[in-house]
């Protein structure tokens, strides 16, 4: 197993400090570019402001995605969920600690 590593991601102009398996820090990395882009479409677009609103839109688009993909079987999609939840838990700790970091 892989021992993980602190990795800095920077998404909508805020950094998050994740923790990473080391032979999975470079698609963290690019799953992070791809939803910095994809949350800055949504807010350029104009619909939606606020971070978390885009951030909810993001994931939702995402999900929607996931789930209705012509060539995702049932065991890859299970596998993206767990993916889904791992990532999940990422951010809310990364979100929890700058939040703390924040009150002191």
């Amino acid at each position: 197993m892989a021992e993980n590593k602190p990795v800095s991601i920077r998404i909508m102009g805020n950094e998050y400090h994740v923790a990473s398996p080391e032979d999975e820090v470079a698609k963290l990395e690019e799953a992070a570019r791809a939803l910095d882009k994809r949350m800055r479409d949504i807010k350029d677009g104009g619909r939606v402001m606020g971070l978390e609103k885009v951030a909810v839109m993001a994931a939702l688009n995402l999900s929607y995605e996931l789930m209705h993909g012509e060539h995702t079987s049932a065991e890859e999609s299970r596998e993206i969920d767990q993916r889904i939840q791992a990532l999940q838990e990422k951010v809310d700790n990364a979100l929890a600690s700058t939040a703390q970091s924040e009150l002191i």
